[in-house]
């Protein structure tokens, strides 16, 4: 192996402050105890957690008007919430105001990366047409790709089989600075596996705890969790796969599967209700969200996303001393 892929010669100084004079022969074996590698470690580790994340709690989070947010500990019945519901705003009113909360979204984007402390999550979950794609198309427009990742989860690849439930969602969790989106989400495995009867009902059932325990460890980790469930009624979903069929360039998005897994409204629907009311704590509350106009959808996310980060706070580091009195040589 050559130097650039990381082999170490004799008296090179490895990260671990470790010499690699037995790499001629193979790799070093640190004989430590695990506690005494650690705590030669402990400057870098406490200097890789930021200063900032013990002066902020937990976000309280402020849903727009029209949004219902599910109550911790209550049940759901999504027969309540009328997906049509447009909280009595007016359409041309709310694009305009969509471009607004796009801007603050933007700006304080710039901010949460530039802080590096803390991260948000925004978690999307509907049925299928349920307009995840467009949401987050049309409320992150704008955003700096750096400073935002998209991880969208279909079926589990046999590697992440191989492990947790939780696994290949915990790897895709936005680093400090970041925005991260889950389009679809650690639910599927309450939902789809649910419905479908992929795993006994003893499995699945005992995931609505750790699924809490996983978003309570984020939330203590310094990362706002905002989650959003798409509420629409079973004419719309009707709509929108019809358009789809009838639209040639949509033909890509749709899937003969989707009629089958249609036949399954109901049961999907009380697996929804379930996972919102067993799934919603003080801490990373469940938002439904009336989506059959896909206008409002967008307008009221956009503005429940731009108070979150208002309501975090980022700051911009604090400059060099000295610095605005630096001048540029010609």
């Amino acid at each position: 192996m050559s130097k650039k892929h990381g082999k170490h010669h004799r008296g090179h100084k490895r990260d671990d402050g470790m010499t690699g004079e037995a790499d001629l022969h193979g790799p070093t074996v640190d004989h430590r105890p695990s506690t005494a590698r650690w705590a030669g470690s402990v400057d870098a580790v406490a200097e890789s957690v930021p200063a900032a994340l013990g002066q902020h709690g937990p976000v309280p989070i402020r849903p727009a008007p029209g949004i219902v947010a599910v109550e911790p500990g209550a049940p759901v019945d999504l027969g309540t919430v009328d997906p049509d519901d447009v909280g009595g705003l007016d359409k041309d009113w709310a694009k305009d105001a969509l471009a607004t909360e796009r801007e603050r979204i933007v700006a304080l984007q710039e901010r949460l990366y530039a802080e590096r402390a803390r991260s948000l999550l925004l978690v999307f979950q509907a049925i299928d047409t349920g307009g995840k794609d467009g949401t987050i198309r049309s409320v992150l427009k704008g955003v700096n790709p750096q400073g935002c990742a998209v991880a969208s989860f279909k079926v589990p690849s046999s590697e992440e089989l191989d492990h947790d439930f939780l696994w290949r969602y915990h790897a895709r969790v936005p680093g400090r600075g970041m925005i991260g989106v889950f389009n679809r989400s650690h639910y599927e495995d309450v939902l789809v596996v649910r419905v479908k009867g992929l795993v006994p009902d003893a499995v699945w059932q005992s995931r609505y705890g750790r699924i809490n325990d996983f978003e309570r460890l984020l939330v203590e980790s310094g990362t706002t969790v905002l989650k959003f469930f798409l509420h629409i009624s079973k004419a719309e979903q009707k709509k929108r796969l019809e358009a789809r069929i009838a639209d040639p360039e949509k033909h890509w998005k749709f899937d003969p599967a989707d009629l089958v897994e249609r036949k399954s409204w109901d049961a999907y629907q009380q697996a929804f209700a379930d996972a919102l009311g067993r799934c919603s704590t003080g801490r990373a509350p469940w938002l439904v969200v009336p989506a059959n106009h896909k206008w409002f959808r967008n307008y009221v996310i956009a503005r429940t996303v731009a108070d979150t980060l208002e309501a975090m706070d980022p700051r911009f580091p604090e400059a060099a001393k000295g610095i605005a009195d630096l001048t540029v040589p010609d």
